[in-house]
């Protein structure tokens, strides 16, 4: 993890990096819903913990210059049944303004942190 990403306000990371650019490639981590202390946020509510997840990618990808427009794919993962699948997707869908890229949203038996029902990941891309 680098000083800037941890100025952007994301929480520092233990074994792994946040993202590394190579060329007009940027490979991120999925995204998870930690504030800047690493706690997660928005227990049992996937519509916050997917505001958290993409609110911190916005960091990651302007910390490494890019933006929204340079995302070319989102795969997001949803603990729960239909609802929360619903309630993430509708904050993917918005944050996009209706124009999302290519997408797949799944839901999954569990995420990497106790609490947490959301992650996001992206492929970065400037054209």
């Amino acid at each position: 993890m680098n000083e800037a990403e941890r100025a952007a306000g994301l929480p520092a990371t233990a074994q792994y990096q946040y993202a590394e650019r190579v060329g007009n490639q940027l490979f991120v981590a999925g995204q998870v819903p930690h504030d800047s202390q690493g706690h997660v946020v928005g227990l049992d509510d996937p519509h916050a913990q997917a505001l958290k997840c993409l609110s911190n990618l916005n960091a990651v990808l302007a910390v490494h210059g890019f933006s929204t427009s340079d995302v070319r794919q989102l795969v997001v993962y949803v603990v729960g049944g239909q609802a929360n699948l619903s309630a993430a997707w509708k904050l993917v869908a918005d944050s996009f303004g209706g124009q999302v890229p290519p997408a797949t949203l799944l839901g999954v038996a569990g995420l990497g942190y106790a609490g947490q029902l959301v992650e996001v990941h992206a492929t970065v891309l400037k054209a």
